[in-house]
Protein backbone atom coordinates (compact mmCIF):
# COMPACT_ATOMS: atom_id res chain seq x y z
CA UNK A 1 0.00 0.00 0.00
CA UNK A 2 2.96 2.69 0.84
CA UNK A 3 3.97 2.47 -2.95
CA UNK A 4 0.62 3.31 -4.43
CA UNK A 5 -0.63 5.37 -1.76
CA UNK A 6 2.31 7.18 -1.85
CA UNK A 7 2.35 7.85 -4.96
CA UNK A 8 -1.20 8.92 -5.87
CA UNK A 9 -0.46 11.38 -3.03
CA UNK A 10 2.79 12.99 -4.71
CA UNK A 11 1.08 13.08 -8.07
CA UNK A 12 -1.95 14.84 -6.09
CA UNK A 13 0.43 16.89 -4.86
CA UNK A 14 1.90 18.59 -7.62
CA UNK A 15 -0.72 18.94 -9.30
CA UNK A 16 -1.99 20.84 -6.52
CA UNK A 17 0.86 23.17 -6.74
CA UNK A 18 0.27 23.39 -10.68
CA UNK A 19 -3.38 24.43 -9.60
CA UNK A 20 -2.08 27.65 -7.79
CA UNK A 21 -2.00 30.21 -10.30
CA UNK A 22 -5.48 28.73 -11.58
CA UNK A 23 -7.13 29.82 -8.40
CA UNK A 24 -4.70 32.87 -8.35
CA UNK A 25 -5.95 33.87 -11.43
CA UNK A 26 -8.78 32.14 -13.33
CA UNK A 27 -10.88 31.46 -10.22
CA UNK A 28 -14.36 31.86 -9.87
CA UNK A 29 -14.22 33.46 -6.31
CA UNK A 30 -11.90 36.17 -5.68
CA UNK A 31 -8.84 35.03 -3.87
CA UNK A 32 -6.17 37.01 -3.30
CA UNK A 33 -2.63 35.68 -4.94
CA UNK A 34 -0.89 34.91 -1.32
CA UNK A 35 -4.16 33.18 0.02
CA UNK A 36 -3.59 31.06 -3.20
CA UNK A 37 -0.03 30.67 -2.68
CA UNK A 38 0.12 29.80 1.00
CA UNK A 39 -3.30 27.39 0.88
CA UNK A 40 -1.57 25.60 -2.24
CA UNK A 41 1.65 25.11 -0.93
CA UNK A 42 0.35 24.28 3.14
CA UNK A 43 -1.93 21.60 1.18
CA UNK A 44 1.23 20.18 -0.81
CA UNK A 45 2.74 19.54 2.10
CA UNK A 46 0.28 18.06 4.01
CA UNK A 47 -0.26 15.56 0.58
CA UNK A 48 3.65 15.29 0.82
CA UNK A 49 3.83 14.45 4.24
CA UNK A 50 0.90 11.99 4.32
CA UNK A 51 2.62 10.37 1.13
CA UNK A 52 5.30 9.91 3.07
CA UNK A 53 3.63 7.95 6.05
CA UNK A 54 1.18 6.48 4.20
CA UNK A 55 2.02 3.09 6.17
CA UNK A 56 0.86 4.58 9.88
CA UNK A 57 -3.00 3.99 10.57
CA UNK A 58 -3.70 7.74 11.05
CA UNK A 59 -2.39 8.19 7.39
CA UNK A 60 -5.67 6.87 5.52
CA UNK A 61 -8.57 8.80 7.25
CA UNK A 62 -5.95 12.27 7.03
CA UNK A 63 -5.65 11.48 3.28
CA UNK A 64 -9.31 11.13 3.07
CA UNK A 65 -9.71 14.47 4.78
CA UNK A 66 -7.18 16.33 2.16
CA UNK A 67 -9.15 14.45 -0.56
CA UNK A 68 -12.18 16.59 0.56
CA UNK A 69 -10.27 19.51 0.76
CA UNK A 70 -8.89 19.83 -2.28
CA UNK A 71 -12.44 18.47 -3.72
CA UNK A 72 -13.88 21.72 -1.77
CA UNK A 73 -11.22 24.02 -3.60
CA UNK A 74 -13.27 23.15 -6.28
CA UNK A 75 -15.66 25.93 -5.51
CA UNK A 76 -12.82 28.38 -6.23
CA UNK A 77 -12.06 26.55 -9.00
CA UNK A 78 -14.46 24.31 -11.05
CA UNK A 79 -11.32 22.43 -12.83
CA UNK A 80 -10.39 21.66 -9.68
CA UNK A 81 -13.71 19.73 -8.68
CA UNK A 82 -12.62 17.56 -11.54
CA UNK A 83 -9.53 16.91 -10.56
CA UNK A 84 -9.73 16.36 -6.69
CA UNK A 85 -13.06 14.03 -7.89
CA UNK A 86 -10.70 11.92 -9.73
CA UNK A 87 -7.25 11.40 -7.39
CA UNK A 88 -10.74 10.55 -4.31
CA UNK A 89 -11.48 7.75 -6.92
CA UNK A 90 -7.71 6.96 -7.54
CA UNK A 91 -7.08 7.18 -3.53
CA UNK A 92 -9.93 5.13 -3.06
CA UNK A 93 -8.36 2.30 -5.16
CA UNK A 94 -4.89 2.56 -3.86
CA UNK A 95 -6.20 2.12 -0.70
CA UNK A 96 -8.10 -1.35 -2.04
CA UNK A 97 -5.58 -2.60 -3.75
CA UNK A 98 -2.30 -1.71 -1.62
CA UNK A 99 -4.53 -3.54 1.18
CA UNK A 100 -4.94 -6.74 -0.91
CA UNK A 101 -1.26 -6.83 -2.45
CA UNK A 102 -0.76 -7.00 1.76
CA UNK A 103 -3.06 -8.92 2.47
CA UNK A 104 -1.98 -11.78 -0.11
CA UNK A 105 2.30 -11.07 0.73
CA UNK A 106 1.19 -11.56 4.41
CA UNK A 107 -0.32 -14.76 3.16
CA UNK A 108 2.59 -16.01 1.16
CA UNK A 109 4.90 -15.75 3.98
CA UNK A 110 3.04 -17.92 6.05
Amino acid sequence: MRVLGGSVLALEAIVVILAIPVVAVVGTVSVPAWLAIAGGVALALALVVVARYVTRPWAIPVGWALQALVIACGLLAPPLLIVGGIFAILWGVAIRLGRQADEARAAGAE
